[in-house]
């Protein structure tokens, strides 16, 4: 990962609130097209690079490079309209530090680029939240010793996470939850009071990757539409790539973001961030694919 330095940078922090961030972002005119006999809403699909796998390299050795803070340089220069982080209580990649250090960092960029924190919402994860004020909060169900995400929200018995919800909302986040591709469960979040889905993505690269993916696609179509109709906005995440990425996003006009960190630093490691990037890019506008 070339360019990624041991340094921090000495430029001078611009401390914004998440208010004033979000008021210079504006709103982004929805643009009308058809999918199949429906009519929707295409918004333009936003990229948060998840840097989680930088930090788990970093810390194979205590010399503190690659640099979290130059890789969310690199990709926010190259196009990126977001950083994601899941800190998780072992530290294992994402340390708290870092997520305070990111913070002011992204503070010195445009308004337009969003800071959004992953996590389950325990003691913990919420002061930390409360202490940096990104500008999305994704929660997750995730045990402390998961390896990694693999299932959404089972919203059945919603009432802890209603609180919660409205603490992070008073302070500032858009919250979003982490969600199963089922139709029927979707408009649960919106119960709850969250303001969008991140969709699950791993049965889908799953399928993908096995040339079965045209029928759990139709899944994720429904669910996004279910979305939509409980207002709700829509985000993915997981194991999404430059090969499935096109796809998914080719039927789902309404895919507000995606997050996007083990496969984009893969990519990296041959072609460098900033390449990297711009592919994820080119593939999000979904280029190359036919028109409806």
């Amino acid at each position: 990962m070339r360019g990624i330095g041991r340094g921090t940078g000495g430029r001078r922090l611009r401390l914004r609130s998440v208010r004033d961030r979000r008021q210079a972002r504006g709103e982004t005119a929805a643009i009308p097209i058809s999918l199949g006999e429906a009519m929707v809403a295409a918004v333009e699909t936003k990229l948060s690079v998840n840097l989680n796998k930088v930090a788990l390299l970093r810390n194979q050795r205590d010399v503190g490079y690659p640099s979290v803070l130059e890789a969310a340089r690199l990709v926010v220069g190259a196009g990126a309209q977001g950083i994601t982080v899941h800190p998780r209580p072992d530290e294992r990649h994402i340390r708290r530090t870092d997520v305070t250090e990111l913070a002011a960092l992204i503070r010195e960029f445009d308004p337009a680029i969003e800071y959004n924190i992953e996590g389950y919402p325990t003691p913990e994860f919420m002061a930390l939240i409360r202490a940096v004020r990104p500008d999305q909060v994704t929660l997750v169900p995730d045990a402390p010793d998961q390896r990694t995400s693999d299932h959404g929200w089972d919203l059945k018995e919603p009432g802890r996470l209603r609180p919660l919800i409205r603490e992070l909302k008073a302070g500032g986040a858009r919250v979003s939850l982490f969600m199963d591709p089922d139709p029927g469960a979707i408009a649960g979040a919106a119960t709850v009071g969250a303001d969008r889905v991140e969709l699950y993505t791993g049965p889908y690269a799953e399928a993908f990757a096995a040339g079965e993916a045209a029928i759990l696609l139709r899944r994720y179509v429904q669910a996004a539409e279910a979305a939509s109709e409980a207002g709700l906005g829509v985000n993915a995440g997981h194991d999404l790539n430059l090969d499935n990425l096109p796809a998914f996003c080719h039927v789902i006009p309404q895919l507000a973001e995606v997050s996007i960190g083990h496969a984009i630093t893969a990519d990296a490691l041959r072609i460098g961030f900033p390449a990297a990037v711009e592919a994820y890019l080119r593939a999000l506008r979904r280029i190359g694919l036919p028109s409806e």
